[in-house]
């Protein structure tokens, strides 16, 4: 019998033998509320992840993206304690690919082999396949961490390696680098949508392309705007934090701005039966080709289920067009 997650079609993250879905499952949102990173989020309950995993594994993502800063390890452990109770009711979707990130801040390259058995340890002993470094500020040079990173491989601790934030200048040595070990960089993991286009502007697409350095796309949905949302009702921007509304693009200018392509995300999502925000993922999941990979987040059950209904259609070489032009219309100033 075909299931949701057998119709979605697969692609290689990278020069890797990882076959991912081109959406993955962000999981920022499971810090429990801790941290400075992690506080950003409320504290979600076990049932809540539960159902959020269940729903984005079974509805055909195959892996999840999470990370050390993401509370400590506590995003970690919550999705190690959820997929334990998968593996339990007998789910044919408990073993997702696992995704985590070192962060380097105020660390050596040593802190990455140091740690890393405590990164298995809070994933409840299951196989990274592939780890990031999350940030190219540390004490270390880039040298030295894809060092410490091909010893995890060699030692079977990782499987692949991946960077997040890192220019294309910063990218293209890192590639370098652990090729003198044998190994590719897999993928580059940095913000990436409709309304931010920096990657296409600064070389770090085309380099990716170029190296088959897969791109992980963060943030896919601008914090919500690409939902169309808070054009919609404006008075929920009175939520949001000023220092958020400007970085984000909730400023009256760039809303304005930005109508034009919210409408068109509008018009197509009227023709697929979609809403705005799965034709704007569907856009960053295929424009590219299989280039681009995105990890939107979930905090609610119906946010999960939006993010895998983005994977059911395909848009047209004209459509997703009309949506670059629209796009470059929103973000040039």
């Amino acid at each position: 019998m075909e299931t949701l997650a057998s119709k979605v079609n697969l692609r290689p993250l990278g020069q890797s033998d990882l076959s991912v879905s081109p959406l993955g499952l962000g999981c920022w949102q499971f810090s429990r509320g801790s941290g400075i990173v992690g506080r950003y989020w409320s504290n979600l309950t076990d049932t809540d992840i539960l159902e959020i995993v269940k729903i984005s594994l079974e509805g055909g993502m195959n892996w999840v993206d999470t990370a050390e800063i993401y509370g400590g390890g506590k995003s970690e452990e919550a999705l190690a304690h959820v997929l334990d109770q998968l593996r339990k009711e007998g789910s044919p979707h408990s073993a997702p690919l696992i995704a985590t990130k070192w962060w380097p801040l105020l660390r050596t390259a040593g802190s990455i082999t140091a740690t890393i058995d405590q990164r298995i340890a809070c994933l409840g002993g299951r196989e990274i396949d592939l780890y990031q470094i999350h940030q190219p500020f540390s004490l270390s040079s880039i040298a030295s961490e894809m060092k410490a990173m091909a010893g995890l491989v060699r030692a079977g601790k990782i499987r692949y390696v991946g960077v997040s934030n890192y220019s294309a200048k910063q990218m293209v040595e890192a590639h370098r680098l652990l090729k003198t070990y044998g190994l590719p960089l897999v993928s580059n993991q940095v913000k990436y949508n409709l309304l931010h286009r920096n990657i296409d502007q600064n070389g770090t697409l085309a380099a990716a392309k170029e190296l088959g350095i897969s791109i992980i796309a963060y943030s896919p949905l601008q914090q919500g705007i690409l939902t169309g949302r808070f054009h919609k009702d404006p008075s929920q921007i009175a939520a949001v934090s000023r220092i958020r509304r400007m970085q984000s693009g909730l400023d009256d200018a760039s809303l304005t701005r930005s109508k034009p392509l919210i409408d068109s995300l509008g018009k197509l999502a009227e023709k697929y039966e979609v809403t705005p925000g799965q034709v704007a993922l569907n856009w960053l999941i295929h424009y590219h080709g299989d280039t681009v990979v995105a990890i939107p987040g979930a905090s609610k059950a119906r946010h999960a289920r939006e993010n895998i209904g983005a994977m059911a259609f395909r848009l047209n070489p004209e459509e997703l067009e009309l949506l670059d032009e629209a796009s470059w219309a929103a973000v040039k100033k």
